[in-house]
């Protein structure tokens, strides 16, 4: 069996220019090459482009992950190439992958098997230097912070009250807690600091739902990095480096195309984590994706209840999208887990555990459907040891809630193997009328909409948190910012903040144990629980595994 990187490898893809004038009538003009199979989209051009009546936008997001897989970027993929084989105008929509998970365990973000975006190892690896611009104007303003407090800090910046922090996109937990400024006077004022992971950086974020290069620049300056003696915030246009991190970045905000397997093109741009932040590619790249196709997929991270609420509750209200239909990625193994069934055992037939873990599926299709009022199509990502039997179980379980379930073996053999999911998502988006809605107004005080959450999305009985965090939250309140929506941070693997409750666990209580605000990006940051935003490397990390021969094939790399 061929890897993923051999498919990539076998692939003869076209080159840039002609898929995107074959496919979404973009002139060579308006391209910057990076090679000859990935460019970027001029702004200018697109920013012309008029909005394209009646285009559809399919949300793909999943259950509640578990270790053994779901499958949702190689859904979203295989059901893009699916949509052009029954002949529709489709473009995708992805984030860009990290070079932490890369080179620690989780892989890569390119898709898998026969459902997949190439040149795979370019976007694995470095791709258009995003990320690498993202890190430089993040530090740019970590340095020119210490720089002004090493200069005589005329700002009376507090240097127990920083909260901005330097990035790298690796995966390396010594940087989790440093002591910055040593070796004397020119050194700067030695403090406590730490490393976040690229991803994790509210650059990213800000990078992420920025509609144009002056909103960019705007957010940028938003950026609360600390608070002075007297506790007034302390912002980066107040350093005056906004403007220098605007020019790090505005190339990179140009989206990235590329092509599937089969050259349904696709763009990959940005990629925030989905637990600390909003989880979702560029509003840019989504936005103009809807002028220069009749369907655009795109997904949200991990679950429904994480990814796809905070697709919807803040990146739909923050861009004005709305959502025509919803594709709840689910798989048999990860069902049967949800169901108690061991890790080790998930191969072998189990109808028991599969009926007790479908609840799981049962709550996000509900709450998909009933909060944010969207048809829904649940799609099996097929595994070649899936019996008939726990296929009819699913769709006999999930016949009571009117949504298909449609087998998908995309993985195995591409668009082909999806046609029959293209067309239940097709069907469904002329059928059934999206009636989408948020799950809470922007007029609600912010504990309330983090307990709208809570009780209507994860099943909990309520909230709580120590009287300092609520003081917290009354204070950015009266100081403007209680219109903001809220940033749920929790475990991905549970409804609840307690990962190993598998499952649809209900009437727990959600406690906030702190609270940030990001005023650039624009949201409320509730924290729930443990949340890592420097991951660390596994025993036996992935890049043991990568390398390259002396003909730069790079090998190794899933």
């Amino acid at each position: 069996m061929l890897t993923d990187i051999e498919i990539a490898q076998r692939a003869r893809p076209q080159r840039i220019a002609a898929l995107a004038a074959e496919k979404l009538g973009i002139p060579e003009e308006a391209l910057e090459p990076y090679g000859h199979y990935k460019a970027k989209v001029s702004l200018d051009y697109l920013n012309a482009l008029p909005e394209r009546p009646g285009s559809k936008l399919i949300l793909v997001t999943a259950l509640s992950p578990t270790p053994a897989g779901e499958g949702k970027t190689t859904t979203t993929v295989g059901l893009g190439d699916a949509l052009s084989r029954i002949g529709k105008k489709a473009l995708i929509c992805l984030r860009e992958p990290s070079l932490g998970p890369v080179f620690g365990m989780k892989g890569g973000a390119a898709g898998g098997g026969y459902a997949q975006v190439i040149p795979m190892e370019d976007i694995n690896l470095h791709f258009t230097g995003d990320f690498s611009a993202i890190a430089l104007a993040n530090n740019l303003l970590a340095a020119m912070l210490d720089n002004h407090i090493h200069q005589g800090n005329t700002l009376n910046i507090d240097v127990r009250r920083i909260q901005w922090k330097r990035v790298v996109d690796m995966n390396d937990r010594a940087l989790r807690n440093i002591v910055i400024g040593l070796g004397g006077h020119a050194n700067g004022f030695p403090r406590q600091d730490g490393f976040d992971i690229v991803v994790a950086s509210e650059v990213m974020a800000i990078f992420c739902l920025a509609t144009s290069l002056s909103d960019l620049k705007e957010r940028l300056a938003n950026i609360i990095v600390g608070y002075t003696t007297d506790r007034k915030p302390v912002r980066a246009r107040d350093l005056n480096a906004h403007g220098a991190m605007t020019v790090l970045l505005k190339d990179a905000i140009k989206p990235n195309l590329v092509q599937t397997l089969e050259h349904t093109p696709a763009f990959v741009h940005g990629g925030p984590f989905a637990n600390i932040a909003h989880g979702c590619n560029s509003v840019i790249a989504t936005r103009n994706a809807l002028k220069l196709a009749d369907y655009v997929v795109t997904e949200a991270g991990f679950g429904a209840d994480l990814g796809a609420e905070k697709f919807l509750d803040i990146k739909c209200r923050k861009a004005g999208l709305r959502p025509d239909a919803v594709v709840v990625v689910a798989t048999l193994r990860a069902l049967k887990y949800h169901g108690g069934a061991d890790l080790k055992e998930l191969s072998q037939e189990n109808l028991d555990a599969l009926a007790k873990g479908v609840v799981n599926l049962e709550r996000h299709v509900h709450n998909l459907r009933e909060r944010f009022g969207l048809p829904c199509v649940v799609a099996i990502n097929h595994f070649t040891f899936d019996t008939d039997a726990e296929i009819r179980l699913l769709q006999e379980k999930m016949a009571p809630h009117g949504v298909p379930v449609v087998v998908s073996k995309h993985w195995a053999e591409g668009s082909k193997g999806a046609e029959n999911l293209a067309r239940a998502v097709v069907e469904t988006v002329e059928r059934a009328q999206a009636n989408f809605r948020f799950l809470y107004d922007d007029n609600l005080s912010l504990w309330e909409k983090m307990r709208t959450i809570a009780t209507q999305i994860y099943g909990a009985a309520d909230i709580t948190a120590d009287e300092s965090v609520r003081r917290q939250l009354r204070k950015w309140e009266e100081e403007g910012f209680g219109h903001l929506p809220v940033c749920v941070a929790k475990t991905q693997y549970s409804f609840s903040t307690d990962p190993k409750k598998l499952g649809a666990p209900s009437g727990h209580i959600v406690n906030i144990r702190e609270v940030r605000l990001s005023a650039g990006a624009g949201f409320v940051v509730m924290v729930c629980g443990d949340i890592m935003t420097m991951p660390g490397l596994p025993k036996v990390p992935s890049a043991e595994k990568i390398d390259v021969d002396e003909n730069g094939v790079v090998s190794g790399l899933f």
